[in-house]
């Protein structure tokens, strides 16, 4: 594989982006730097498909990045290959309002070949490639020019061995039929909604205090205040006030500014300085959330009380039996929350629809129904269904009858 140096002006990035853009698919991951500001700082982007892989510097004087926006969001021949990739989306979003499309994920995929439920990217090369790889400039400063040559020799091989990897994870899907379990995965990764900084839906992100839709009026309110603030000073938005505190004080105005020295979380310097004045204004003039904006009372059925725990127990072990058998990640299959839905006697659930269903879905309903039981066969837990019990009991004292009656 031909290995790029450092790429730090358009040209060149624009006619790396023209051969990439021939390919079947690009391998890309970024680094950069967000413990300090509310924006991710881009530092560093790499890309490579089978046969070439460079590094490209966002940061050079001049270089316009547009090739590989144009590469990544807008060419729907080539596939785009990330590990662990939300937050890489998340930086292409930032920059264009777009996301990569198509999209795929290994450490997703890997959830349906294998019962790793996020499987780290050293780990990955490990398993599929055999070898250790050097994790020492990993959290090196990104931001700081010029890099090294074991920054970037680091960088590029987290794209180099990945397009080695995804070959044989897609061989895999293939050969196990299980890569349209995934397309829902990949789409709901790409889905520009879940990157969309919008401060009027910050409050969501928050546990709510209760259903008051005065408290929840003054969340929704405080949450996108703090989300101008930390965006206005590019600061993370918990150095503003951490998410505890702002439901705290939503749920318990305070009266005057001199009352913020008495929420836990703030200084006594709220009391007399400007943001503690923005943030009385913004309490003052909160209204009660509309109806129409309330959440969802969560869908559930009956209480489950002791019996219905127990249920639920049970389901917990069907998918791991199930899990075990079919060597696929839990979480790929189903929730816990689902399973107490589904044994509280709710029925619209993701796990009984489509591959859900067939998989595991099917087996956790007729278990819920009483249709299917445990058994334990030389020492191993299996499933069985009640029906074929009574059959082999059935079948069993027939022929102890007709024993019985030869011996006499």
């Amino acid at each position: 594989m031909k290995i790029h140096d450092l790429i730090t002006d358009t040209d060149t990035l624009a006619e790396l982006c023209e051969r990439l853009a021939k390919s079947d698919f690009v391998t890309v991951d970024t680094e950069f730097m967000r413990e300090n500001t509310y924006w991710p700082e881009l530092c560093l982007v790499q890309i490579a498909n089978e046969e070439e892989a460079a590094a490209i510097d966002p940061l050079a004087d001049g270089i316009d990045l547009q090739p590989l926006w144009d590469l990544l969001c807008d060419n729907e021949d080539v596939l785009k290959v990330f590990h662990a990739g939300g937050q890489d989306v998340e930086i292409v979003y930032n920059f264009t309002g777009k996301t990569p499309h198509p999209i795929f994920d290994t450490q997703i995929a890997m959830m349906a070949i294998s019962q790793n439920e996020q499987i780290g990217y050293a780990n990955l090369v490990d398993s599929w490639l055999g070898f250790t790889i050097d994790k020492g400039a990993r959290f090196t400063d990104w931001s700081r020019r010029p890099l090294t040559d074991r920054q970037i020799e680091y960088a590029i091989g987290d794209v180099t061995h990945l397009s080695k990897i995804f070959p044989k994870i897609l061989d895999k899907l293939i050969k196990t039929g299980r890569g349209g379990w995934l397309d829902a995965e990949m789409e709901k990764l790409a889905d520009p909604a879940n990157y969309a900084n919008d401060a009027e839906l910050a409050w969501k992100r928050i546990r709510s205090p209760g259903r008051n839709p005065a408290v929840l009026g003054r969340l929704k309110a405080l949450a996108a205040w703090r989300e101008s603030e930390a965006q206005h000073k590019n600061i993370p938005r918990g150095r503003i006030m951490r998410d505890e505190t702002l439901a705290d004080i939503a749920s318990h105005p305070p009266k005057k500014q001199g009352d913020l020295t008495k929420v836990r979380g703030l200084s006594n310097a709220w009391k007399d300085n400007d943001i503690g004045k923005r943030l009385m204004k913004v309490i003052d003039k909160a209204e009660p959330l509309p109806k129409d904006e309330m959440p969802e009372k969560p869908k559930r059925g009956a209480p489950l009380g002791k019996e219905g725990a127990l249920v639920a127990d049970l389901l917990k072990l069907l998918l791991k039996i199930r899990a075990r058998e079919i060597d696929v990640a839990s979480r790929l299959l189903t929730r816990a929350d689902e399973m107490e839905a589904l044994a509280a006697g709710v029925r619209k659930l993701p796990i009984l629809q489509g591959w859900r269903y067939e998989v595991f879905g099917k087996d956790a309903l007729e278990l819920v129904e009483g249709r299917l039981a445990f058994a334990v066969k030389d020492g191993k837990l299996l499933m069985t269904h009640v029906d074929d019990v009574h059959a082999g009991m059935m079948a069993a004292a027939q022929d102890e009858v007709i024993t019985e009656a030869e011996a006499g």
